[in-house]
């Protein structure tokens, strides 16, 4: 058959029209679609808005050689994010006469602040198979809102300092002077009394030394005429102890006498201070010395041992005339107290050090670390650790040093000179690593990256810490940084594990009962949030965050009333509270409006 042009023309036209039809009708059927997104309103978790939707076609809607195209995007006020498409294309629906097409499909948005809450919209386009025709719906929701409960997670942050190695405590040094006997006596020679032991315990005496306590072991030589006398050792400290005395007394310290706790003893049929002897000894050949230790930690007892001993062919001219002498003594033992300087000396020099006005070495390497623990003042503690870190160049002062900056990071409200702080801490940190690795930095330089926001790096130095040999409380500090970047990632069944570990600080304590309410254990998080506000009464989140609890709960007498605490304690909660879905099934209560009068 030959058509003529007007025919063709007329075909085509008919053509035109019937497509025309069909996308109209389509587009009029798409009232009666279902969108279901899930979930709705949408959530923000980690850094993302992920939700699912469901689409559901009306049966016959979908005409053969047709498309259906479902675009989505997220809207608030001026801002507008497109979020893509899916099609039901007819030919992947050969049914669509009789059953319903369905697709399901996942999408996500990055999320940022600055997007504010706003609605979830969708527009339908019915379209010819090569898309050169197209009819579209208006644009219609298909979720409102956006709930942002996870952005309410406490920044958590630990600091370490390393110990600084002084003991400011009393501690007791030990001076030590030995008096020696005759074989067999516990009298003391006038030859001990003129010689050099007895003009150091004068000299030590007159120095007035503070003293807590003499200690006077009185020892006798294994040989049988001292064994004998069962009681000779303890004589023999006795003695000293009284000569101790009579010499204090000498020096008009009578009164200091009694202050001190005097203790005597005696060392009876001992080897120990025989085995020290042979140890130090001169005369003896390494053999003696063998054989002498031999038959000391031989089978028998302490005579038999003796015995032995004195069969030895080198005993009268090795052991009898030069072991022996020296195992007949009483040791004195002078416990006093340490030298140091008082806290307030060790501050004032520290302000000297750091102004330049005397040297850094007018401290110790300890007394200066200590220093930069006896001021509260961020700015102080920084000067005394950089005066630490250029005096030592060790993983310590480094470590403290940033830990300072950690800390004043923390406090400081300029932006800029946050940022400069926790650069510095940053560098100063992995300075200390370099030197000797530590967990202590390990984790400050996690609390570091926490302050900007840099949570892969929070996460892997806090990692680094826990697998330290740092002490448990650090591990437990780097835990509560895992947990706080387990809730910004969205990982809220890590995050729990994680504060399991930690310490009771209040942030861990608020940021667990967030983890279990963005985790929908919603019993556990409403525990969890009554006892963060019995801890922090004044802090408005705690409040605000179990209202919400409770209206997941749907709980209306305690959202009001943990509602109308969070207003009264911050007047932004009950901002909030007015465009928060998380309340949208209250908004019209008048429980809910009479919390936030």
């Amino acid at each position: 058959m030959i058509l003529n042009r007007q025919t063709v023309a007329l075909m085509t036209a008919g053509l035109l029209a019937f497509n025309s039809c069909s996308l109209k009708q389509m587009v009029k059927m798409a009232k009666d679609q279902e969108l279901t997104v899930t979930p709705s309103p949408l959530e923000v978790h980690g850094d993302s808005v992920a939700f699912d939707i469901s689409a559901t076609l009306p049966v016959k809607m979908l005409k053969k050689n047709k498309i259906y195209s479902v675009s989505t995007f997220y809207k608030s006020g001026d801002n507008k994010v497109e979020l893509g498409s899916f099609d039901f294309v007819s030919t992947d629906y050969p049914d669509a006469k009789t059953t319903a097409p369905q697709i399901k499909k996942h999408q996500a948005f990055a999320y940022k602040p600055e997007i504010g809450n706003g609605d979830l919209l969708a527009v339908g386009t019915a379209s010819n198979l090569d898309k050169t025709k197209t009819k579209s719906t208006e644009e219609f929701p298909i979720a409102k809102g956006l709930i942002t409960t996870s952005r309410l997670v406490k920044d958590y942050s630990y600091v370490a300092y390393a110990d600084h190695g002084y003991n400011n405590k009393e501690e007791l040094i030990a001076s030590t002077v030995n008096f020696y006997f005759e074989q067999g006596k516990s009298v003391l020679r006038s030859s001990e009394m003129k010689g050099q032991n007895a003009k150091f315990l004068d000299a030590f005496i007159t120095a007035k030394h503070v003293t807590r306590t003499i200690s006077v072991i009185g020892q006798h030589s294994p040989e049988g005429t001292e064994t004998k006398n069962t009681n000779l050792a303890n004589e023999r400290s006795v003695v000293i102890e009284k000569y101790v005395k009579a010499r204090m007394k000498h020096f008009k310290q009578d009164s200091l006498v009694n202050t001190i706790q005097f203790v005597t003893k005696g060392d009876i049929k001992d080897f120990e201070p025989m085995k020290a002897e042979i140890a130090k000894s001169t005369k003896l050949t390494p053999e003696q010395k063998s054989e002498l230790l031999n038959i000391i930690a031989g089978s028998g007892d302490f005579t038999s041992k003796q015995q032995q001993i004195e069969k030895l062919p080198y005993y009268n001219k090795s052991v009898l005339a030069q072991l022996y002498p020296s195992l007949r003594t009483a040791r004195t033992e002078i416990w006093t107290v340490k030298p140091k300087k008082t806290d307030a000396q060790i501050s004032l020099l520290a302000g000297q050090i750091t102004s330049g006005k005397v040297s850094v070495d007018t401290l110790s390497v300890e007394e200066l670390g200590y220093a930069g623990t006896l001021t509260p003042i961020l700015s102080e503690k920084a000067a005394i650790y950089e005066a630490l870190a250029k005096k030592t160049d060790n993983w310590v002062a480094y470590n403290n040093l940033g830990a300072v900056y950690v800390e004043m990071a923390k406090v400081e409200v300029d932006q800029n000179k946050k940022t400069e702080l926790v650069n510095k801490a940053i560098n100063t940190l992995e300075m200390s690593i370099k030197k000797q690795d530590n967990g202590e930095a390990h984790v400050n330089l996690a609390s570091a990256y926490i302050l900007s926001g840099v949570k892969t790096s929070a996460r892997d130095e806090a990692n680094k810490a826990v697998a330290s040999n740092a002490s448990d409380a650090v591990k437990k500090g780097a835990n509560g940084i895992l947990g706080t970047v387990d809730i910004k990632d969205g990982k809220y069944e890590l995050a729990l594990q994680d504060f399991s570990k930690s310490n009771d600080s209040i942030q861990v304590k608020f940021n667990t009962a967030l983890a279990s309410l963005l985790k929908k254990d919603f019993n556990t998080a409403k525990a969890g949030f009554a006892n963060y506000t019995a801890a922090a009464p004044n802090d408005a989140a705690g409040f605000y965050l179990a209202a919400v609890t409770a209206a997941r709960l749907k709980d209306e007498a305690t959202l009001t009333t943990n509602l109308k605490k969070a207003k009264q304690l911050s007047p932004k909660f009950g901002e909030r509270a007015v465009s928060d879905m998380e309340f949208y099934d209250y908004w019209n209560s008048d429980n809910f409006k009479n919390a936030l009068k």
